[in-house]
């Protein structure tokens, strides 16, 4: 850019390093998270991120840090809490894949939990965002069982959540309004 002086400004190389890369890939979870935000200011939903389950098993008392600690047990899935008087959970992943969703993303022992859910009348779903198309999809736990049982595919085609999920707008507040869609599919809200 040249100022009316003359003066040329131009981006040395330190300048390009300050990009910051930190925390690629938690996009959504950060969406999401403004989002349950918000649903508990309004009062419309009380549903909040699980926190990962660990065992502390050492810790420098002189510097109030942990130093050693494991995972204690396997998580469940990202998201729980309460909608409508019905207990609400899903899992939320992102794909910078085009063409599928990677089922290796997905854990045993999560869909064992998604699965005793929906055993017990719970609201239980899947949301993917596909980084690179820009797109994210609440898929339902019951479409993504029949999906299961049905193939023996490693992934699931992006054409599938076109057919079978439903697309979530982005948006201001909330930014990613998926009650909007558990609505539409459980009659609106009671």
């Amino acid at each position: 850019m040249k100022y009316p002086s003359g003066v040329s400004i131009t981006k040395t190389p330190k300048q390009k390093e300050l990009i910051n890369y930190k925390n690629r890939g938690m996009n959504l979870e950060h969406d999401l998270n403004l989002t349950n935000d918000y649903y508990r200011e309004i009062n419309r939903a009380v549903i909040y991120k699980k926190p990962t389950p660990i065992k502390i098993s050492k810790v420098d008392y002189s510097k109030n840090k942990i130093t050693e600690a494991f995972f204690a047990s396997p998580s469940t899935t990202d998201y729980n809490g309460i909608y409508r008087k019905q207990y609400i959970d899903f899992e939320a992943k992102e794909t910078t894949h085009v063409k599928s969703f990677p089922l290796a993303n997905i854990h045993k022992h999560q869909l064992l939990h998604m699965k005793k859910i929906m055993e017990h009348g719970g609201i239980c779903f899947l949301i993917v965002r596909f980084s690179r198309k820009g797109e994210t999809f609440l898929l339902l736990a019951k479409d993504l069982f029949q999906w299961l049982e049905e193939n023996d595919n490693s992934t699931i085609p992006y054409d599938f959540f076109i057919q079978k999920a439903y697309q979530i707008s982005d948006g201001y507040q909330p930014r990613l309004d998926y009650l909007k869609i558990i609505d539409q599919i459980y009659g609106g809200a009671k």
